[in-house]
Formats: C-alpha cells, sequence, structure tokens
C-alpha cells in the first residue's frame, strides 16, 4: 500500500518554518555582525572615557625658615 500525500496544511507549516528558520539565521547574522562593531567602537571609546592621568605634583616648599631651606 503506497504511502498518502501529506494534508496540504502539514506543507504548508513546513514551508512557514523554513522562511521562519531563514529569517532568524540573518538576524543572528546581523547581530553578529553589529555586536562585533560596537565592542570594537567600545573598546576604541574605553580610553577617552578613563579620566586623564596627571603626573604627580612635586611636594610644595614649607614657607619660612626651617632647617632644611639652607
Amino acid at each position: 500500500m503506497p504511502a498518502a500525500p501529506a494534508p496540504n496544511h502539514i506543507n504548508a507549516e513546513l514551508a512557514s518554518n523554513a522562511v521562519i528558520m531563514k529569517r532568524l539565521a540573518e538576524i543572528d547574522k546581523t547581530l553578529l555582525e553589529h555586536d562585533s562593531g560596537l565592542r570594537m567602537l567600545w573598546h576604541r571609546l574605553q580610553p577617552l572615557l578613563a579620566p586623564p592621568t596627571r603626573p604627580p605634583e612635586p611636594p610644595k616648599r614649607k614657607i619660612g625658615y626651617h632647617e632644611g631651606n639652607r
């Protein structure tokens, strides 16, 4: 006895699943591209966002007469 052909709604469901899976793959690819671009941008911005480093200030001389000021 030959196998009966699949009902139309099953074929339509399989086709729609294939379309959905294709679209999800496209979205995933786009997100991965954006993720790498944002990661690169973040690494380039990090040095600009960090507070500037200043060299330490030399100790100030005390005003007045002290033994070390000769």
